[in-house]
């Protein structure tokens, strides 16, 4: 799961704002660097104009009509200039050092978190292959992370990687780089910000766009489509260390202050059978005829 952004979903953006609303404000603003701007059917999300400092990946599941409320002062400004600004105004945080770490996890190890609210979960287990082989042993999931490598105390002849956790058999799936890589994720709780509707961006096929499936990463090209009910997305060039849990957010362009069309959690990787498409060049003509 993706902390901040279950907590922009549930405080920031809905207790936070309905109080907001209750005051009789009529627009509330948040220090997040994203940029939002008019658009046909409402505001549009924009990613920051630095793009070391965007935060649009955790705000992804911002609905239309918080959009509509909020405002993002800082998402056009460079970080040094909102510095100035605040010794300007004589805030005391004008120096503050910057903010890296989950905030309720402020010394980085969230698995003393998790140790503390559910005791004696850090049970040890087996580290095993594809096949079931048993490799090694482990001191608790929750020390391992999809895609992780450092850590297995495996000796091997090429380097392993962390391909699966199994919280019921309480074991770590190892495998190679090649094994480790995705080109199709399945996503739930799609929140859909672009123009018109994803029913109707989505009606005509598979739509191509760029998707970010970590916050340190930068967009990649993918199609969106919709199978059997499902959001589906493929990968053209594929993606390592990708979990369910994670938010893939999408972007109508790879570069520069793209906008958010929207985006879900990944419910789970597809195997199977994939063809791999065509790198959309762009998905600014597609999503612009949507609302055409």
């Amino acid at each position: 799961p993706v902390p901040c952004v279950a907590c922009n979903q549930s405080i920031k953006f809905h207790d936070l704002l309905d109080t907001a609303r209750e005051l009789g404000a009529k627009v509330m603003a948040t220090g997040h660097y994203v940029v939002s701007r008019p658009a046909p059917g409402g505001r549009a999300l924009f990613r920051a104009r630095e793009e070391e400092r965007d935060q649009s990946y955790f705000l992804f599941a911002t609905t239309r009509a918080q959009l509509a409320d909020v405002r993002f002062p800082l998402g056009d400004l460079p970080k040094a200039q909102t510095r100035e600004l605040a010794r300007r105004f004589g805030l005391t945080v004008a120096d503050k050092q910057d903010s890296q770490d989950i905030c309720f996890v402020p010394a980085g190890r969230y698995t003393d978190i998790i140790e503390r609210l559910k005791p004696g979960v850090a049970t040890p287990g087996e580290i095993v292959d594809q096949n079931g082989k048993v490799l090694g042993r482990h001191n608790g999931i929750i020390n391992f992370t999809i895609g992780q490598r450092k850590g297995l105390g495996i000796p091997a002849r090429e380097p392993l990687y962390v391909l699966r956790l199994e919280a019921a058999t309480n074991r770590v799936i190892v495998g190679t780089r090649e094994q480790l890589r995705t080109h199709r994720m399945v996503l739930r709780d799609v929140n859909w910000i672009g123009e018109g509707t994803i029913e109707q961006a989505l009606g005509h096929g598979r739509l191509p766009a760029f998707v970010k499936v970590r916050s340190t990463r930068a967009p990649t090209p993918a199609w969106i489509a919709c199978e059997a009910g499902e959001v589906v997305v493929d990968l053209t060039e594929g993606e390592d260390g990708i979990s369910p849990g994670q938010a893939c957010v999408f972007y109508d362009a790879p570069e520069g202050q793209a906008r958010v069309l929207g985006g879900g959690f990944i419910a789970r990787t597809a195997a199977g059978e994939y063809a791999k498409p065509e790198r959309p060049a762009s998905a600014v003509a597609a999503v612009a005829a949507v609302g055409g």
